[in-house]
C-alpha cells in the first residue's frame, strides 16, 4: 500500500535496520549479497546446465563443414522467426541497463531512439534487402566490393568495425553484464567481468555458437516475458501510470551536501520536460531535430547496412516474408519504452537515493561511478521487486544473452580478422595458422575491451546508452551515406566512395578524440572541452557529417570517370530489375589462391588418424567435406536465391500492414511527444 512505497522513499530503503520494508532482500552498503536464497541459485545453476546441454547437442548436430550446408538452408525462414531474430540481435544486456539508466535520469526522451527504427526497419524492408538480393551477396562488405570494385573500401570497412565492435558492442556489453553481477553479488565490478569473460570462454568452446542460434529466440522470449512481469510489479508499486508521473517529478534525492562541490539543483531534480519525446532543439539533453534526423542517420547504419540485422533477412524464404519480418520486428520496438524506460523511471521513484545520486563520493559508494547511478536502475529492481526463484531466472537470462552476444562479436570480429586483414598480412598463411591468429586477436579484444570499461562508467555523466550514440554518431555516419549513395546513385564510384569515407573519418575522430581526452564530465563537475568541438550536440553532429560525407562523395565521383552500366547490373535501384549479364569490376584477388587444399585439413584418410586428432577435427567442425554442384545447378540456384518477386496477394498484405505500422508509430510519436 502507500504506506510501503511512502517507507521505501524515506532513507529506510538504505538503512539495514530496517530491510524488512523493502521487498526481497537488499544489496546492503557493507557488502551482503542479494541472490543468497536457494530458488534464485538453483534456477541460476539449471538455466546454464540446460544452455550448456543444448550447446552440446547442437554441437553434434550441426553440419558445420560446408558453405554449402550454411548458406542453402540460408532461403528458408519464415517471417515470425526473422522478426523475432531482428529484435533479439538488437536488443541485449545493454538496453536493459541503457534505456532504463537514461529514463531514470531523464525521462521518456530516450524511448525515442527504440522507436526511431519503426521507420527505418520498413525502408531496410523495402529499399534495402531487394538490391541485396538482387546483387546475390552475403556479407556488406561483398556487397561494396561489387559495387565499387577495389579493395580499399572493404578493408577501410572492416578496420571500422572492428573499432565500432570494440568501443561499442563489447565495451557496454561488458559494462551492462558487469553491472547486473556488481547488483546481484555485491563484487566489485572488475572481478565481475572476469567471472563473466571466464564464463563465457567456456560457454563458447563447449559448442556455444551453435547453441547461439538455438538459445537466442528462448533468451530474448524469457527476457520480454520477465521485464513484462517486472514492469507489473513496477506500476503495482508505484500505483499505475498517473501516479508515475506525478511521484517521477518529485523523485529527488535528499542527500545533496558535499564539502567541495557545489552543486546546483538542476543536476538532481527530475528535468521539467521529463514526459516529453520532443524537446527544445537548443538547450535539451535530445533536441528534437537531432531525434528525428540525426538519429535516422545513425540508425541506417546500424539497421540497413549492419551485418547481423541484413543478414537475418537474407534468410528468408521471399520478399514477403522479410517484409513481414521486418513489420513485426517494427511492432516489437514499441516495446521497450514500457519495458525498460518506464520501470527505470519508476527505480528513481522506489529509490531515490541511491538512483538519483548526486553527491560523487555518495554515488561511489552506491555503485562505484563518481559521475551518478542511474545505470543499476534496472538491476536494482529486478533484485529488490521481483520474487525468489523469478529474479534467478531474470539474472540468468540477462547473463546468457550477454554471453551469447560477447560470443558471436568474439566470432564476428575474429573472422573480420583473420580473412580480411591477416589474409593481407600474411597471403600463404595456412588453416591452422588463420585459427591461430583468430584465437590470439579475440584475446587481445578482450584485453583492450576491459582496459577501456573505466571510459564507459564515466561517458556521458554515466549514461550508458548516450555512450553508445555518440560514439555511433562520430563513426557511422559516413559509412550510411556510403551504402545509400551507392543504392539510390548510380553515378557514385570507388574513388567519391573511398576519399569521402576518409574525410568522414577524420571528422569523426576530430571530435571523438578530443572529447575522450578532455572527458564528457557531468552535471556536477562539467567538462572544459572547448565548446567549438564538444558545444553541439552529437545527433547534430551526425547530420553534419552525414552531409559532409555525401557532399564529398558527390563532388568527387562527378569530378572522375563513371562506373560503366555493365557492372552495374542488379546492384543500384535504377537497375534492380535488368537482367543483363553483370561483369564483375576487377578479378577477385581477395580470395587466396589454392583455397581448396587449405580446408582440408588432413588429407590422410580418416581411419588413419589418432582418435584425438579425429575429436579434434569434429570438434572444430573440419571433417566434413561440401559436394561439388555442377554447372547447370548452380545457375538454377543462383536464379533462385536473387529472386525477388512476390505474390501479388501477399504484396499487398505486407504493404497495407506497412502503412498500418507507420499509423502507429505517428499515434506513438504524437501521444508522448
Amino acid at each position: 500500500g502507500s504506506g510501503g512505497s511512502e517507507l521505501l522513499h524515506s532513507e529506510a530503503a538504505m538503512d539495514s535496520s530496517t530491510v524488512s520494508a523493502s521487498p526481497g532482500p537488499v544489496p546492503q552498503p557493507d557488502g551482503s549479497v542479494a541472490v543468497n536464497n536457494a530458488a534464485d541459485i538453483s534456477v541460476i545453476v539449471i538455466y546454464f546446465l540446460v544452455v550448456l546441454a543444448v550447446g552440446i547437442w547442437a554441437m553434434v548436430q550441426s553440419n558445420r563443414g560446408t558453405v554449402g550446408g550454411f548458406f542453402l538452408a540460408g532461403r528458408s525462414m519464415s517471417w515470425w522467426p526473422i522478426g523475432a531474430s531482428l529484435f533479439a540481435s538488437n536488443i541485449g544486456s545493454g538496453h536493459f541497463v541503457g534505456l532504463a539508466g537514461n529514463g531514470a535520469a531523464g525521462g521518456i526522451a530516450t524511448g525515442g531512439f527504440e522507436w526511431n527504427a519503426l521507420v527505418i526497419v520498413i525502408i531496410l524492408g523495402w529499399l534495402f534487402v531487394p538490391i541485396y538480393i538482387r546483387a546475390g551477396v552475403v556479407t556488406m562488405p561483398e556487397y561494396l566490393k561489387k559495387r565499387f570494385g577495389g579493395n580499399r573500401i572493404r578493408i577501410y570497412l572492416s578496420v571500422l568495425s572492428l573499432f565500432l565492435y570494440i568501443f561499442t558492442k563489447i565495451s557496454a556489453d561488458m559494462f551492462s553484464g558487469a553491472i547486473f553481477i556488481r547488483e546481484a553479488l555485491g563484487l566489485n565490478i572488475y572481478v565481475a567481468v572476469v567471472i563473466l569473460l571466464s564464463i563465457t570462454a567456456l560457454y563458447t568452446v563447449t559448442g556455444g555458437l551453435a547453441a547461439v542460434i538455438y538459445t537466442d529466440t528462448l533468451q530474448t522470449i524469457i527476457m520480454v516475458v520477465g521485464s513484462f512481469i517486472l514492469m507489473g510489479y513496477a506500476f503495482d508499486a508505484v500505483g499505475g501510470y498517473e501516479a508515475m508521473r506525478e511521484k517521477y517529478m518529485n523523485a529527488i534525492t535528499s542527500q545533496t551536501f558535499d564539502p567541495v562541490l557545489n552543486i546546483s539543483a538542476n543536476c538532481y531534480t527530475p528535468r521539467p520536460d521529463s514526459f516529453h519525446l520532443f524537446r527544445n532543439p537548443l538547450t535539451a539533453d535530445l533536441p528534437w531535430p537531432g531525434l528525428i534526423f540525426g538519429l535516422s542517420i545513425l540508425a541506417i547504419w546500424y539497421w540497413c547496412t549492419d551485418q547481423v540485422i541484413v543478414q537475418r533477412c537474407l534468410s528468408a524464404k521471399n520478399m514477403s516474408h522479410v517484409k513481414a519480418g521486418c513489420i513485426l520486428c517494427g511492432y516489437l520496438k514499441l516495446l521497450p519504452m514500457f519495458l525498460m524506460v518506464f520501470p527505470g523511471m519508476i527505480s528513481r521513484i522506489l529509490y531515490t537515493d541511491t538512483i538519483g545520486c548526486v553527491v560523487p563520493s555518495l554515488c561511489k559508494q552506491y555503485c562505484d561511478t563518481e559521475v551518478g547511478c542511474s545505470n543499476i536502475a534496472y538491476p536494482t529492481m529486478v533484485v529488490r521487486l521481483m520474487p525468489a526463484g523469478l529474479r534467478g531466472l531474470m539474472l540468468a537470462v540477462m547473463l546468457a544473452s550477454l554471453m551469447s552476444s560477447l560470443t558471436s562479436i568474439f566470432n564476428s570480429a575474429s573472422t573480420l580478422f583473420t580473412m580480411d586483414i591477416w589474409t593481407k598480412i600474411r597471403p600463404k598463411a595456412t588453416e591452422k595458422e588463420l585459427m591461430l591468429a583468430g584465437r590470439l586477436f579475440t584475446l587481445v579484444l578482450i584485453a583492450i575491451s576491459i582496459a577501456w570499461i573505466p571510459i564507459v562508467q564515466t561517458a556521458q555523466s554515466g549514461k550508458l546508452f548516450d555512450y553508445i550514440q555518440s560514439i555511433t554518431s562520430y563513426l557511422g555516419p559516413p559509412i550510411a551515406s556510403v551504402f545509400l549513395l551507392g543504392i539510390f546513385v548510380k553515378r557514385t564510384n570507388e574513388k567519391g566512395a573511398f576519399w569521402g569515407l576518409i574525410l568522414g573519418l577524420a571528422m569523426g575522430l576530430s571530435r571523438m578524440i578530443p572529447e575522450f581526452a578532455f572527458g564528457t564530465g557531468s552535471c556536477v563537475s562539467p567538462s572544459n572541452c572547448p565548446l567549438i568541438i564538444c558545444g553541439i550536440h552529437y545527433l547534430y553532429f551526425a547530420i553534419i557529417l552525414f552531409v559532409a560525407t555525401c557532399l564529398s562523395v558527390l563532388g568527387i565521383s562527378l569530378l572522375t570517370k563513371p562506373i560503366e552500366d555493365k557492372h552495374l547490373h542488379r546492384l543500384c535501384w535504377t537497375l534492380r530489375n535488368s537482367t543483363e549479364e553483370r561483369e564483375d569490376l576487377g578479378f577477385d584477388d581477395w580470395k587466396n589462391e589454392d583455397t581448396d587444399s587449405k580446408m582440408d585439413v588432413d588429407e590422410d584418410a580418416p581411419q588413419d588418424l589418432p582418435c584425438w586428432k579425429r575429436g579434434y577435427n569434429w570438434f572444430c567442425g573440419f571433417g566434413q567435406k561440401a559436394q561439388k554442384l555442377s554447372k547447370e545447378e548452380e545457375e538454377i540456384l543462383q536464379k533462385k536465391l536473387t529472386d525477388i518477386s512476390e505474390v501479388p496477394l501477399w504484396r499487398n498484405v505486407v504493404n497495407i500492414n506497412a502503412i498500418i505500422l507507420l499509423c502507429v508509430c505517428v499515434f506513438f510519436w504524437a501521444f508522448f511527444a
